[in-house]
């Protein structure tokens, strides 16, 4: 069975896979136990199983574990802990901007991503950055505005 070695977290991590074309999303999942991340609709529309590969947003069920290579991946849990959450995380829940909860740390990764690229987004860089992640409970408004409240945070 073929190995792969890859950072996930700031931490070096070895799996086997029995198919290289595996997404990335199972090993993550099935392999590393990070279940912060989502399999949603199966199709790549959705965007709840957003990682950062290399700070780029990526949705890791269409990435192939075999094309990871050394790049890093982060995953929702590698952002913050329960305890210091990242000041996006402490930004959603300041916000209440979660209803079901299941796109949230999709669009948690796709606003850090965002911030890192634009510090100061205006809303509509705000809506066009979030564009592919779904969210079927309605909690856009509190998500844009958890956006906007990460970035105050950031800047001091």
């Amino acid at each position: 069975m073929p190995t792969f070695t890859l950072t996930v977290n700031d931490a070096t991590r070895t799996v086997e896979a029995w198919d290289p074309e595996v997404p990335l999303l199972y090993a993550l999942r099935n392999d590393l136990g990070l279940h912060a991340v989502k399999f949603g609709c199966g199709l790549a529309q959705c965007g709840s199983r957003l990682v950062l590969l290399d700070d780029a947003p990526a949705l890791s069920c269409i990435v192939r574990l075999k094309d990871v290579g050394a790049r890093r991946v982060v995953t929702p849990e590698g952002l913050g802990s329960p305890d210091k959450p990242h000041p996006v995380q402490a930004a959603f829940i300041a916000e209440q901007a979660a209803q079901c909860g299941y796109c949230t740390n999709g669009i948690v990764m796709a606003t850090v991503a965002l911030l890192r690229r634009i510090p100061r987004p205006t809303r509509e860089q705000a809506q066009q950055a979030l564009a592919g992640n779904l969210c079927k409970c309605g909690s856009h408004d509190r998500v844009l505005r958890a956006v906007q409240r990460a970035a105050e945070a950031a800047r001091g």
